[in-house]
């Protein structure tokens, strides 16, 4: 059994940027020399998350729009109450999404649909610098 991490670094945006990880996560597990096992892709940060989505215009504006229908910016949030930086709705989204996937590979290659790419959301109302770590676990 072996383990293999490193850890990704992004600039983001801004609220509802979307960015397709897909072949950074696959490069971490290639590098990794293990040929079967799970990839554990996982962000540590409140207002952001990790998921799989068709990465697709329609979908990158479906997704932002469906998180303003679950939870609206303009509704009270009582984080803004007590911090006052405006972004409680960025915290409900980022715990409706959540942190981390765990994505099986074979092979040395991330067993995902044909569709399916890995993304960073970002969740938070301004411009952060962000973390993304991956942990490998599997044999060689």
């Amino acid at each position: 059994m072996g383990v293999h991490s490193k850890r990704l670094n992004l600039k983001t945006q801004g609220e509802s940027e979307i960015l397709d990880i897909t072949e950074k996560v696959s490069a971490v597990v290639k590098g990794s020399g293990l040929k079967s096992g799970i990839a554990c892709v996982f962000t540590p940060g409140s207002t952001c998350a990790v998921t799989t989505t068709e990465y697709e215009p329609g979908l990158l504006s479906d997704i932002p729009a469906a998180l303003e229908r679950i939870a609206p910016k303009n509704i009270q949030y009582r984080h803004d109450e007590k911090w006052g930086d405006g972004n409680g709705h960025s915290h409900v989204r980022s715990a409706l999404l959540g942190p981390s996937i765990t994505i099986p590979f074979d092979e040395g290659r991330l067993n995902l649909g044909t569709w399916q790419q890995i993304v960073f959301v970002e969740l938070d109302v301004r411009p952060r610098q962000r973390e993304v770590i991956v942990k490998v676990i599997g044999e060689p």
